[in-house]
């Protein structure tokens, strides 16, 4: 198991690409049993970010289990993933094989400072 924040995931994918290791770590994630990447959707994506993600969802897609975590409604990734065909192709891997679970209600974070 293997948890990232998807915005710092993004990040060391595209060092990985300049620094010549981003095929081993493309390797390592697609391994994982369990992939979990958290506050996805903060932060619109880039070609770079968007094509990186589409190569981890194949990696993965009906082999390993993945948990996307997002405070960004599903009907509104489309649109933060870009451009169409990209993001069709990932949505279509992500969404008509997953258990979505919506949580409503107060945050944790706020209950918790209580």
């Amino acid at each position: 198991m293997v948890y990232y924040n998807a915005n710092k995931l993004f990040t060391l994918l595209k060092t990985a690409k300049a620094d010549g290791s981003y095929l081993k770590m493309i390797g390592k994630l697609e391994k994982q049993e369990l992939l979990i990447l958290d506050d996805f959707g903060l932060k619109a994506l880039d070609n770079i970010n968007r094509h990186a993600l589409m190569e981890i969802i194949e990696d993965r897609h009906g082999k390993r289990s993945t948990i996307i975590a997002s405070q960004l409604p599903v009907e509104a990734w489309h649109k933060m993933i870009g451009e169409q065909t990209i993001a069709d192709a990932i949505l279509d891997r992500l969404v008509h094989t997953a258990h979505r679970i919506d949580i409503k209600g107060e945050s944790m974070r706020k209950k918790i400072k209580k």
